[in-house]
């Protein structure tokens, strides 16, 4: 199974350039609102017409501006999952999922898929009502069941879970994991949250204004993201200016601080970054003292603001974050912090 997407699409002044590729399980498109995450989404379904490109999938063209090939909707076997699941109010469960079969004109056939989705999707008992009589989580698996009551060829899903609470979110992430587990074709997941991606999906694009600028596994990007924005993305609290020492140092001026790495310093460095919770007060390698400035209490974390003791006092204030049952920072002004040298993310644009 696979997909490749090479794309233009010029909307007013936002460019979409969107270049990459996937060949199993769930890939993710990390990025902030109006990056171009949904636009690519609504590209492959044929929602929307590329100005050029191609869109390939399993081996089959979608999309070729050279050869002017342009599927319809209809016929490029794609489910999409809108992120208001787009149920037609006025019908019920079983019709908005017998909607994911127009082509069937057999109408045991029908009924026998719907009935098996209903089933699969714990839906039974549910038939008969309609959008606005069901949960959120309902609403959810009915859409997804429409959706692949037709047996698509890969599955779209964009923002899933941007209209729900964080509790309902929580439940619905473990359910759609499992809903996916069993879905042994290709899965794009749209999403500006860092938390579904790291849950969900096995590789992670991270796209800003509108291109991919990095692509992997989610765990390697998220541990050594190589970019501003791939740190921003995956939620790193602090980075700071930075440049090479030597192949293994940097001097961070704002912070008054030299700091070892791990791993060689390429050429382009312009960046560090630190996420909050890899401080620690244990660990001797690049330690400093600090001056805690700021604790904020979360429901199960500290939030300490500091500055080292060399800082510019007009800079901002570096994060550390650690769990409540590790310390009470409160009464404490001073202390001394280090890094493991493989927790120093190098950043290079």
């Amino acid at each position: 199974m696979s997909i490749e997407v090479k794309i233009k699409k010029q909307l007013g002044d936002f460019c979409l350039d969107a270049e990459f590729e996937s060949r199993s399980g769930v890939t993710g498109l990390l990025g902030a609102s109006g990056c171009g995450k949904s636009l690519t989404l609504r590209s492959i379904a044929g929602i929307v017409k590329p100005d050029e490109g191609r869109i390939v999938l399993n081996g089959n063209v979608l999309f070729d501006s050279q050869a002017k090939i342009n599927l319809p909707p209809q016929k490029r076997k794609v489910g999409y999952l809108f992120q208001n699941y787009a149920l037609f109010p006025n019908m019920t469960v079983e019709q908005n999922i017998s909607c994911g079969l127009p082509h069937e004109k057999n109408k045991e056939k029908k009924k026998q898929a719907v009935a098996e989705m209903i089933e699969r999707m714990r839906l039974t008992g549910l038939e008969k009502h309609r959008p606005h009589q069901l949960s959120g989580g309902q609403q959810q698996r009915a859409a997804l069941a429409r959706v692949l009551v037709g047996k698509p060829e890969i599955l779209l899903l964009d923002e899933p879970f941007s209209a729900l609470d964080s509790f309902l979110k929580e439940q619905l992430m473990t359910e759609l994991r499992s809903i996916l587990s069993s879905f042994e074709k290709d899965v794009l997941l749209v999403t500006h949250s860092r938390d579904e991606a790291y849950d969900l999906c096995g590789l992670l694009a991270l796209m800003d204004s509108g291109r991919i600028t990095g692509i992997g596994p989610t765990k390697e990007i998220f541990n050594d993201p190589g970019t501003r924005t791939g740190a921003i993305l995956t939620g790193c609290k602090n980075i700071v200016p930075a440049r090479a020492v030597d192949s293994r140092s940097v001097e961070i001026p704002e912070w008054g601080v030299v700091m070892h790495t791990d791993r060689d310093i390429k050429d382009g460095l312009c960046a560090v970054g630190i996420r909050a919770h890899y401080f620690d007060e244990n660990i001797m390698d690049n330690s400093f003292p600090v001056q805690i400035l700021e604790t904020i209490e979360e429901p199960f974390a500290w939030i300490v603001k500091f500055r080292y003791e060399n800082q510019d006092p007009k800079s901002d204030p570096v994060w550390w974050r650690f769990s409540k049952d590790k310390k009470d920072p409160k009464g404490s002004s001073q202390t001394r912090l280090g890094i493991s040298p493989e927790n120093i993310l190098l950043l290079y644009s």
